[in-house]
């Protein structure tokens, strides 16, 4: 044992973090029958090589980490990053990767199985590798690469809601992109350079600069379906300078508008849908809010990685209504409590952290927010918190009442594989956790935020 872990450390974990997912996709897609072994086997080494990479960025490079691919680093060659922000959503990614990859062994049926396989490593191959770039031009296109496999995941059912849902999800992505590239150009024009610790040092507050900052947010707007153009994410589901302030403004319009939305919609999955652009909202109030410095940003990533982990189990709780009444109508739900009980707790449990009640890690990320918001006196976007916590409370206990009640319509109850539910609950259960190992966590984000200068792995 002692002879390999010379070995271990050495390895380049961030290439075997991108490599492969997209290798055992490929080999998905020629032999479909050993699928869902490869992809278990995959998904579950994921989780192994990212505390391998945590071990070596604590022990080995301090803090953070930089590899040159091929040998050529910036400005001419692409490199790879790493650092605690990177490492806490490579945390995320594979901690929802493997639940997912569970839930589906029993969610599909063969045919799809032999669909959705390689698509969803596509995806974790695009989303380590989006997580390791170190340039503006590799991030456009990961960013790709993540639209491309998540319009054809939302397309997988092959109806026509689906088909709808995922060709406006890829009118968004792609005209989201098109605006961000357009942005990359004119940086790359006046700068001559697409690395970004270069451009940080390198850039100006130019009308250049300010026409590509506008391009570039607007088109991840649209990627990331903050309101107002967020008109494709419910259907595929089913001081600061001007602009920072309009992030925050739109920020709230989302809260306020997706939680509404998501209490007017008698169907689970809308629901949940809604309740994404709204949850979305509070990761940009952190724009205006950012003078208290790295502690709003903080919040802002303590929330995406508490929503990610309950937002999944949530969608994972409507799969499982869906194969035990084939609906999701919420008034319909006929006393899943007494006959789902794991999958109800698992939707109270999410629902917990998505309304911001302790000890969730979705408590942790919007005290944090509070804070910050108290301390600049910015009482608009203190009162709003408070409004989307309540609001989310009220479509959280709305179905959760009528989970306990008998339907007016009865209908026949079909089994849920119990790999389904406990996969579901152990999600939900980990926001839960999250709000008990917060300080770790909120440290980790810290590690490598401020470094003088890089390891280099050839």
């Amino acid at each position: 044992m002692s002879a390999m872990l010379p070995a271990l450390q050495t390895i380049p974990w961030a290439i075997v973090l991108i490599l492969l997912p997209l290798v055992a996709g490929m080999l998905c897609f020629l032999w479909p029958r050993l699928a869902p072994t490869l992809g278990m086997a995959t998904a579950s080494i994921n989780v192994l090589a990212v505390a391998a990479l945590a071990w070596q960025l604590h022990f080995r490079f301090h803090g953070s980490y930089r590899h040159a691919v091929g040998g050529w680093g910036a400005p001419l060659g692409i490199d790879l990053y790493a650092d605690g922000l990177s490492l806490l959503l490579l945390l995320a990614t594979a901690l929802v990767g493997l639940g997912v990859s569970l839930y589906a062994v029993g969610y599909f049926r063969p045919e799809q199985a032999r669909r959705f396989w390689p698509i969803w490593l596509l995806l974790l191959g695009a989303l380590h590798a989006l997580f390791f770039a170190a340039d503006i031009f590799n991030l456009y296109v990961t960013l790709e690469l993540v639209g491309l496999a998540a319009v054809a995941l939302a397309s997988l059912n092959g109806d026509g809601p689906a088909v709808s849902g995922a060709m406006r999800y890829l009118l968004a992505t792609l005209l989201g992109s098109l605006s961000y590239l357009l942005g990359v150009a004119l940086l790359y024009h006046a700068y001559g350079t697409v690395d970004i610790a270069l451009l940080a040092a390198r850039v100006d507050s130019t009308p250049v600069t300010w026409a590509a900052l506008g391009l570039m947010v607007t088109g991840l707007l649209l990627k990331t379906a903050l309101f107002p153009l967020h008109f494709w994410l419910p259907p595929a589901h089913a001081s600061a300078p001007a602009p920072v302030d309009l992030l925050g403004l739109l920020g709230m319009a989302a809260i306020l508008w997706g939680s509404v939305q998501a209490l007017r919609q008698p169907r689970l999955k809308l629901l949940i849908a809604y309740s994404t652009v709204a949850q979305l909202g509070y990761l940009f109030l952190a724009f205006p809010l950012a003078r208290t410095g790295i502690s709003v940003w903080r919040a802002a990533l303590y929330l995406l990685l508490s929503h990610a982990l309950a937002k999944a189990a949530m969608f994972m709780t409507a799969g499982n209504l869906l194969r035990f009444g084939h609906h999701d109508r919420i008034a319909d739900l006929d006393r899943v409590v007494q006959r789902l009980p794991i999958t109800a707790g698992a939707f109270a449990l999410a629902g917990v952290s998505i309304m911001g009640l302790p000890p969730s890690g979705g408590f942790i990320g919007k005290w944090l927010l509070l804070e910050a918001a108290l301390s600049q006196g910015r009482w608009d976007i203190v009162g709003i918190i408070l409004v989307g916590g309540l609001l989310a409370a009220a479509y959280v206990f709305k179905v959760m009442g009528h989970a306990f009640t008998q339907a007016g319509v009865t209908h026949e109850a079909h089994r849920v594989p119990r790999t389904m539910e406990w996969t579901a609950l152990s999600l939900a259960f980990a926001a839960i956790l999250l709000g008990f190992v917060a300080v770790p966590l909120l440290h980790l984000i810290n590690t490598g935020a401020v470094a003088v200068g890089f390891e280099v792995s050839g």
